[in-house]
């Protein structure tokens, strides 16, 4: 190391420079949305999609199986993310009515102060503008899929293109221009896979009108159930759009994409209409038109973790750069006939992640401890060898990358959602998470309702144990350890009213 150091310091390159230069570098690939069941690294029993780019940084790095979300919806898991706490302390509880406050510390702002050059290209979501980062380019809002408006530094810009490449051009464009003198943090963050689910032109046809298998809980009837999960709103049953099923236009195409659009949806829809299904046969159609929609967008991400890692190679970057591939949570893919996140539920709770890192994590290993976004800031700064502060409320994973597991890791995750009624009419919960077990208490506004989940007895987590007397003592368990991580996150107090997103923030 000394002679490449010295090296490099000859040839005009400082010796602090070059220091600079071997702390190791992350790139952050965050998808919206994106699950496990598509992403071929994890063996859904579906065989959905084929993911080779996403597959190949697990194949050269670390999959974990059992990263779980604190908050399952967009901006509180990309707010936890950034602070390394819970929704409770960050402040940013829901998607309706929060702004996060960038004054507070977050670590792209420690990684920047220590000498970090940082980018994040994409999907924001956070409604203020970034701070901590030296270049910024991002979507207003949700973003939308063909030639997006972004925001530039401040400066409003509108590109041409699907804008899964878009974000992926821009960030290949930054790495070519960075300041190489300094480590660097990159945070591309996709809108791909969100709802509507609009594939690219390219992907428009992909699957050959394939008809996709079921998932054994599509026609889940939720017997014996709480009523906060049988009264929701997101089922393919009830609440798929015209705009989910295409047939009302995308937003922002121009002629020439919607003619290629319109030459493959128009006759398919004008043949579903002809048909008019109704019942089941009129979901089993909503959901094959959702499965190529939402894996058309997969392919386009997992098409770009592709040229990501395709420009570490050729830029002889790959051994010293830490590249993670995540989303903010879990979907559902038809499982008890829903679509989107939010629940406690397994499709929902869990979100993929793969990492990469030749220089530390051993290729091809699996990882089966209970992680979660809040452990991510820790992470980083640990890996960039900066002190993590005491009131985030993560573990680095420092130590599972390297291969070890100590003795005192979690064995079990806290968990709370908020946001109600709308959209989706999904009350608001929280509960404890273990190996096995969910205990969960679903409040607000007309209820009181305890489950209990055994993914031993019930994988598809179909019934609820709570009353069973057999289940008794493990209840009396579970209802301990929730209250001791309570204790432990500070969530003891009645959240403000308007972290449900029903009224003002105050």
């Amino acid at each position: 190391m000394v002679a490449v150091l010295l090296a490099l310091w000859g040839d005009g390159f400082s010796l602090g420079q070059a220091a600079e230069a071997a702390r190791p570098n992350i790139i952050f690939i965050f998808a919206d949305d994106l699950t496990c069941q598509a992403i071929s690294t994890y063996g859904e029993r579906r065989q959905l999609l084929q993911t080779p780019h996403i597959d190949r940084v697990a194949r050269e790095g670390m999959r974990f199986d059992r990263c779980l979300v604190t908050n399952s919806i967009c901006g509180p898991s990309r707010a936890t993310i950034l602070t390394g706490k819970y929704s409770h302390r960050n402040g940013f509880y829901n998607n309706s009515n929060c702004r996060f406050d960038g004054s507070q510390p977050t670590f792209p702002k420690m990684l920047q102060a220590a000498g970090y050059s940082t980018a994040i290209i994409g999907k924001w979501h956070l409604i203020s503008e970034p701070t901590g980062f030296d270049h910024w380019q991002i979507l207003p809002g949700q973003g939308i899929y063909y030639n997006p408006p972004m925001n530039r530094m401040g400066e409003q810009v509108k590109l041409t293109g699907y804008t899964t490449d878009i974000i992926t051009d821009l960030s290949i464009d930054w790495l070519q221009k960075r300041d190489k003198s300094k480590p660097f943090l990159l945070m591309t963050q996709h809108k791909a896979p969100h709802r509507e689910w609009a594939p690219a032109l390219r992907h428009l046809g992909w699957d050959h009108d394939r008809q996709y298998p079921e998932p054994e809980t599509l026609f889940d009837d939720f017997a014996g159930r709480s009523k906060a999960v049988r009264d929701h709103d997101m089922g393919l049953d009830r609440t798929f759009t015209d705009l989910d099923a295409k047939f009302q236009k995308v937003p922002g195409m121009n002629d020439e994409q919607r003619k290629t659009w319109d030459a493959y949806y128009g006759p398919r829809n004008e043949a579903f209409r002809k048909a008019n299904l109704t019942g089941k046969e009129l979901v089993r159609w909503r959901y094959n038109r959702y499965m190529h929609d939402y894996l058309g967008c997969v392919k386009a991400v997992d098409e770009s973790v592709g040229r990501m890692l395709d420009f570490l190679d050729r830029e002889g970057l790959a051994e010293n750069t830490l590249v993670v591939v995540s989303s903010d949570q879990g979907f559902f893919l038809g499982e008890h006939g829903w679509f989107d996140k939010r629940w406690i539920f397994e499709e929902s709770l869990r979100t993929p992640l793969v990492a990469r890192w030749p220089s530390t994590i051993k290729p091809g290993s699996v990882n089966s401890q209970i992680v979660s976004l809040v452990d991510f800031a820790e992470t980083f700064l640990e890996m960039a060898g900066l002190p993590i502060p005491n009131d985030m409320q993560g573990r680095s994973l420092m130590p599972l990358l390297k291969g070890t597991v100590p003795a005192d890791w979690r064995k079990s995750l806290y968990y709370h959602y908020y946001e109600y009624p709308v959209p989706h009419h999904v009350r608001p919960h929280y509960g404890v998470i273990t190996d096995r077990f969910k205990l969960v208490r679903y409040y607000k506004p007309d209820l009181d309702d305890w489950e209990l989940l055994d993914r031993q007895h019930d994988p598809l987590e179909t019934r609820s144990f709570y009353n069973d007397p057999a289940y008794a003592q493990t209840v009396q368990e579970l209802k301990a350890e929730l209250e001791r991580l309570r204790q432990q996150v500070g969530d003891t107090a009645e959240p403000p009213k308007s972290a449900y997103g029903d009224r003002p923030l105050e």
